[in-house]
């Protein structure tokens, strides 16, 4: 390892996208506990320690340091794992980090969230102050008010007020410095990465404002604000923080599934599905409607043609008769002409063989018929 590389662990394929989690002053990976072996299904997840905290060296920064500085750390870890462009989800200080690289180093960021953050941090005498406490009286006063900081009434993470009062008092005085410095305000019209803010509404230390001012600011950034969600809001509601991450990482709007599937069968299908719909199929309409429609149908990387293509060889291969009815009339929805769909069904003669291809004809020909 790097002298100038933070601790920092990976998990997911080596082959998929990379996102970098990024902590709050405090905090370790630990933050991202409840969310990064989710997010690893899909990207290669790197989470970092900050100097003096969790596994990080101490002296990786020191007094008078500035986020600039950490965000050299973050681009040494990136270039030591061979990481040219990643996407970036950073809480508080680490979402700090992540809009001075968004700014000032545009062409290694592909998306941008930032987490319970601001652009400024309330101007740097309190800071200031906090630094001079922490390197004349240690962290075991301050760490003492970290639940009620960082958490709503009642809710608590042991593991991470640990990790606050075993952080290094010099590290974490010089993170401090690093906060008094950092106002980015004049700067963030230049980002150009998408950017999503997420905001917990009880968040005493960074309120809904603060994200709001960045999310008018960064061209077509988007907002959401999680209730019942304070600073550290990764490990207070998890579930949230992932939906948010996973529509903003993939680039698909939440919830669009539905529309997706009006749009391939027809609302006349739609409707009669959800006026069947019971107790008993709900959770599976749901389902549908959110993973092969949320999920498959809107992923751009191939046509609804060529979905449809492939949906129609996969119901005759395995005799789903109902089903290729229906994906028939979808076939035409998306721009499929009866010669391509019959071509397509030639095409399973040979690979499902002829007796699949001769049933599937004969829907074919009821249900094109129909339409005609």
């Amino acid at each position: 390892m790097s002298p100038r590389t933070p601790h920092h662990l990976v998990e997911g394929p080596a082959t998929a996208p990379v996102l970098v989690l990024g902590p709050s002053l405090g905090t370790s990976t630990a933050l991202w506990d409840a969310v990064a072996p989710e997010l690893s299904a899909t990207h290669r997840v790197v989470r970092w320690d900050l100097p003096g905290h969790g596994g990080s060296p101490a002296d990786l920064i020191g007094p008078g340091a500035t986020v600039a500085d950490l965000a050299r750390l973050v681009l040494d870890l990136a270039d030591t794992l061979g990481v040219d462009r990643f996407s970036y989800a950073g809480v508080s200080l680490g979402g700090a980090v992540g809009l001075h690289l968004a700014v000032h180093h545009p062409e290694r960021v592909d998306r941008l969230a930032v987490l319970c953050s601001s652009a400024h941090f309330g101007g740097s005498a309190p800071w200031e102050e906090r630094a001079a406490t922490v390197r004349r009286e240690g962290l075991d006063k301050l760490a003492g008010t970290a639940d009620t900081r960082w958490f709503t009434p009642g809710f608590t993470v042991p593991r991470l007020v640990a990790d606050h009062r075993a952080a290094a008092p010099e590290a974490y005085a010089s993170c401090c410095d690093a906060l008094a410095a950092f106002d980015l305000r004049d700067r963030l019209a230049d980002i150009t990465a998408p950017t999503l803010l997420v905001a917990g509404r009880e968040d005493p230390a960074t309120p809904p404002a603060h994200l709001r001012e960045i999310a008018d600011a960064v061209p077509g950034a988007a907002l959401t604000e999680l209730p019942g969600a304070s600073h550290l809001a990764p490990a207070e509601q998890p579930e949230a923080v992932l939906a948010a991450l996973r529509a903003h990482l993939t680039g698909t709007p939440a919830r669009s599934g539905t529309a997706v599937r009006r749009q391939v069968l027809g609302d006349a299908h739609v409707d009669r599905a959800q006026a069947r719909q019971t107790p008993l199929t709900a959770r599976f309409q749901d389902f549908i409607s959110r993973y092969a429609w949320g999920e498959i149908w809107t992923d751009p990387t191939l046509s609804r043609r060529e979905r449809s293509l492939i949906t129609l060889t996969a119901l005759v291969a395995h005799g789903h008769h109902d089903e290729l009815a229906m994906h028939l009339r979808a076939a035409r929805r998306n721009g499929l002409t009866d010669e391509e769909i019959a071509a397509a069904l030639l095409q399973t003669a040979v690979y499902c063989g002829v007796p699949a291809a001769n049933t599937a004809f004969a829907v074919a020909q009821r249900v094109l018929g129909e339409e005609e």
